[in-house]
């Protein structure tokens, strides 16, 4: 009987104890639990926006070297990495028949030209028949007024004046079409000239060879390149920036580039265009960024990574950005109050890579908010603040 009763005594206390555990752990580790959060109090104090972007080295100068019409190199003067100067001679290209069209153009000139002179030796001539045939109308008009001669001689003279007169025209004409071949014989051995001239690739400016891109006896097309020339003092990154951050990126902000081949330094520069067309695809703005002092090797192409400081404030007030939610398509902050969450609209401002962001209204220095939550919270929801939660993040 006591043994009975003993065991019952046994069973119920284990009972009361199962059921005590299994309360403890549904309200402190179970679905009963109040959920653990991590807080941090509003900050006052400076801060610094920036925003980040990856890009790549370019020449801002950069002068392609290519032919106007089909034709093969004849040879190559230069080399990548060869400082040249404005007007040298890089490349030669075979100008085929473009020196004897040359010579030939000059002797249809020429001979256009001893035309003109034949003409105004011409023209000379019948204007000197011309004034002695005038002359001698007028003479005879006058003795015919006098009775010393007849109509019909008189008649005959002027005959002769207008002759001479006519003729003097006819050669006038025949002097400007003489002049008018010898220009367009001249144009000819010009443009045939500057055909010739294209044959001979030259560097339009000081500068370093950056690409030779065709061996002496390749065929080329039209237009396509031989060399490559930029201006190494024009060196500057091409940056792609985040459209969402690229709001606040001005020409004339700080930066600061770090090359993938120099990555523990890092090299000063200055925001100097902000294009206007932006990737719609990629959702990305473009940067150029100019180097405060060029580093030296820099090739192009290198990619970099650039940050740019897009705004200074000496006293704004702060918190985490880990801390901004968005519910309702209202941004704000969780707070405790009272052992239970409530959401509080605020509104904030810069945002830095530092993972902070301002508050503009909403919230006081000291004011104690919601970081990280073991899952996501609701209105009312009981919480319970720890110092750490492993794996937070939501």
């Amino acid at each position: 009987m006591n043994a009975r009763f003993s065991r019952k005594v046994v069973l119920g206390v284990v009972a009361v104890a199962s059921v005590l555990l299994f309360g403890w752990l549904a309200t402190s580790q179970g679905p009963l639990a109040p959920t653990r959060v991590t807080l941090a109090k509003v900050q006052q104090g400076p801060l610094s926006a920036s925003t980040f972007g990856i890009g790549t080295v370019e020449a801002r100068r950069s002068y392609t070297l290519a032919p106007t019409m089909a034709s093969r190199v004849a040879r190559v003067l230069v080399d990548q990495g060869d400082a040249v100067v404005a007007g040298q001679l890089l490349a030669e290209l075979d100008p085929v028949d473009l020196d004897d069209r040359v010579a030939s153009g000059r002797l249809v000139a020429q001979r256009a030209e001893n035309t003109v002179r034949a003409a105004q030796a011409q023209l000379a001539e019948a204007q000197s028949r011309a004034r002695v045939a005038v002359a001698s109308a007028r003479r005879s008009a006058e003795l015919r007024g006098r009775g010393f001669f007849s109509q019909e001689a008189a008649d005959a003279r002027q005959q002769e004046a207008n002759a001479a007169t006519a003729a003097v025209d006819a050669t006038t004409a025949q002097l400007a079409a003489a002049r008018r071949d010898h220009e367009r014989a001249l144009s000819d051995v010009a443009g045939v000239g500057k055909l010739r001239a294209q044959a001979r690739l030259l560097s339009p400016v000081d500068g370093v060879v950056s690409a030779r891109l065709f061996e002496p006896g390749s065929t080329i097309v039209a237009g396509q390149a031989v060399l490559q020339v930029i201006d190494p003092a024009s060196l500057w990154v091409r940056a792609r920036i985040d459209q969402g951050q690229a709001g606040g990126v001005r020409v004339g902000q700080s930066a600061e580039v770090v090359l993938r081949s120099d990555a523990k330094r890092v090299y000063p520069g200055e925001v100097q265009r902000v294009d206007w067309l932006s990737d719609a695809v990629a959702e990305e703005r473009i940067v150029n960024v100019g180097f405060a002092a060029i580093p030296d090797a820099l090739s192009i192409g290198e990619l970099v990574e650039v940050t740019i400081g897009t705004a200074e404030l000496p006293d704004a007030l702060w918190l985490p950005a880990a801390a901004v939610k968005r519910v309702d398509r209202q941004d704000g902050v969780w707070r405790i109050e009272g052992g239970r969450v409530t959401f509080h609209p605020v509104e904030v401002g810069i945002a830095t890579l530092d993972g902070r962001s301002q508050v503009l209204s909403g919230l006081a220095a000291g004011d104690e908010v919601i970081v990280h939550s073991e899952q996501a919270l609701q209105p009312d929801a009981k919480v319970r603040a720890v110092a750490a939660i492993v794996g937070a993040g939501r």
